[in-house]
């Protein structure tokens, strides 16, 4: 099974048309995959709509999770992979942002073999798609996210190039290895997933994809840029020195012996 995770915080109607979005694109797959919503302390009426839309379909691939208060986007992406059943599980944003081909494309690197795959914006391959009235906005974007990238490497010893592109996807056992360890609850997951897997040896895929611009509007003003680099600093700081610890292999435990009453 493939595991959807879908974050969210207060996505309002949106989250209906994106439910209904993963279940026909489930329909497309002759593959298994399930999806799981993630409301993190949403305080309109995101966590109603849902369950009303579980209650409705019946659909065993279809689930959601809700908690209080919110606790930010890191923490929901861990909260909805540690609860995923897939042997790959792979996070995106609510909206869409990332096509299903781009999720498909992802999937596609797990399962041939890749224990993180990630979307690359800066890889080669990708593709812009966007109106006239956002190249100014598409610009000030990339130059912001070509400077962040900067320091992750410089400060983390990252050799991604694109390190927030809110598309990454792993295996079950890279989750159960590497989420225990992580503590970033906001935007700074990104850079801390890709630090846990560059100190644990895992090895990181880059895929290219091809990114929407629609409606010119970001959550990364100036002020959240500022926060995500203190949230580096922190990283840095808290992971220096650190060792992941290897899981240990999993053992068919053998059933004890009858013994015959005496």
């Amino acid at each position: 099974m493939i595991s959807l995770v879908l974050p969210a915080y207060n996505p309002g109607s949106a989250v209906e048309r994106t439910w209904h979005e993963v279940r026909e694109f489930f329909e497309t797959r002759a593959d298994s995959w399930e999806a799981i919503f993630v409301c993190d302390g949403c305080t309109d009426d995101s966590p109603e709509r849902l369950q009303r839309l579980s209650d409705d379909t019946n659909d065993p691939r279809m689930r959601f999770v809700a908690y209080s208060p919110n606790r930010g986007k890191g923490y929901a992406v861990r909260t909805g992979l540690q609860a995923a059943r897939g042997q790959y599980r792979i996070f995106t944003d609510v909206d869409l942002a990332y096509r299903f081909e781009d999720i498909a494309r992802v999937a596609e690197e797990l399962l041939c073999g890749a224990q993180v795959a990630i979307a690359s914006r800066a890889h080669p391959d990708s593709e812009m798609l966007l109106p006239v009235r956002c190249l100014g906005y598409a610009y000030r974007r990339r130059m912001q996210s070509a400077v962040f990238g900067k320091a992750a490497r410089i400060l983390l010893s990252l050799r991604q190039r694109d390190t927030q592109a809110g598309l990454k996807g792993m295996t079950a056992d890279v989750v159960n290895r590497l989420m225990p360890e992580m503590t970033c609850d906001g935007f700074g997951f990104d850079c801390e997933l890709l630090t846990a897997c560059r100190i644990a040896a895992i090895p990181v895929t880059e895929v290219p994809v091809r990114v929407r611009y629609e409606d010119g509007v970001s959550t990364t003003g100036s002020g959240t840029v500022l926060k995500m680099l203190r949230e580096l600093w922190r990283i840095r700081r808290e992971w220096r020195g650190r060792i992941v610890p290897v899981l240990a292999p999993k053992r068919d435990v053998a059933p004890e012996p009858t013994r015959k009453a005496a």
